[in-house]
């Protein structure tokens, strides 16, 4: 098998996890801080496992540039959740909060 094809088999495996998994789970997240709705542990955790991955994949998603525009969507739409609950996070406790 070649790198090429390699790459190719991962990158769909990957965009099929992301299109069936981890985007409606995001945006039920989303939909939540949007609510003002604090996340729980699970939803913290999800977006970190969010966040190492696309960490980890950023080298495939450099190799093959049709698959970059996806990726950026996907991280910002994950940085806007991430900034919304800390904005949420931050009315709810006050001025004085160290967030």
């Amino acid at each position: 098998m070649t790198q090429v094809s390699k790459d190719h088999g991962i990158a769909v495996a990957l965009l099929t996890e992301f299109t069936t998994h981890r985007l409606p789970r995001a945006l039920d997240i989303q939909a939540k801080v949007e609510r003002k709705e604090p996340l729980d542990d699970l939803d913290i955790g999800f977006l970190r496992d969010v966040f190492e991955t696309a960490q980890t994949i950023k080298p495939q998603v450099d190799r093959q540039p049709e698959y970059q525009e996806i990726y950026a969507c996907a991280v910002e739409l994950y940085t806007e959740i991430m900034d919304k609950a800390m904005e949420n996070e931050r009315e709810r406790l006050g001025p004085a909060s160290p967030l």
